[in-house]
């Protein structure tokens, strides 16, 4: 296991369930000190922004990775993604959409708004464990991330 302190994540999902199992495999991955769980869009983009709940966050504190769910109440993942890709300071983050959806469409349309990856969510939970791990060791550890 790799600990990772320093690394923030941000983690946008509505899914109680899909939630709990996410954070228990970052944490079995060692990547759950700074993850920032947020359960609608509209609250991913106060995160990001310091506005609202978060607005006594320190702004210079980008997250290095941000884990997007799709289908979210007040705001889907794909306008987050729009608005994440869209503003200059965020569009270098990595966004990895983390989803149930294997629609087409929805692939397409995510890659055309600069999302980094696309993956669907494996039903199994041990699927999903190898997965997330996966996820957190590719973009924490192996790929090179700008600062």
């Amino acid at each position: 296991m790799i600990i990772m302190n320093d690394i923030e994540i941000l983690f946008a999902e509505d899914s109680e369930d899909d939630a709990m199992l996410t954070m228990r495999a970052l944490k079995k991955s060692g990547f759950i000190n700074k993850v920032h769980h947020v359960k609608d869009g509209a609250e991913a983009l106060e995160f990001l922004y310091c506005n609202g709940r978060y607005a006594a966050r320190n702004c210079q504190e980008k997250p290095k990775l941000i884990l997007l769910d799709l289908k979210m109440p007040k705001m889907s993942g794909m306008e987050v993604l729009e608005k994440i890709k869209g503003d200059d300071d965020f569009k270098s983050i990595p966004v990895v959409i983390l989803t149930s959806s294997k629609e087409d469409p929805d692939i397409q349309k995510c890659y055309a708004l600069g999302a980094n990856s696309y993956i669907a969510k494996p039903v199994e939970s041990d699927n999903f464990f190898n997965v997330i791990k996966e996820i957190g060791l590719y973009w924490m550890v192996i790929s090179q991330l700008p600062d």
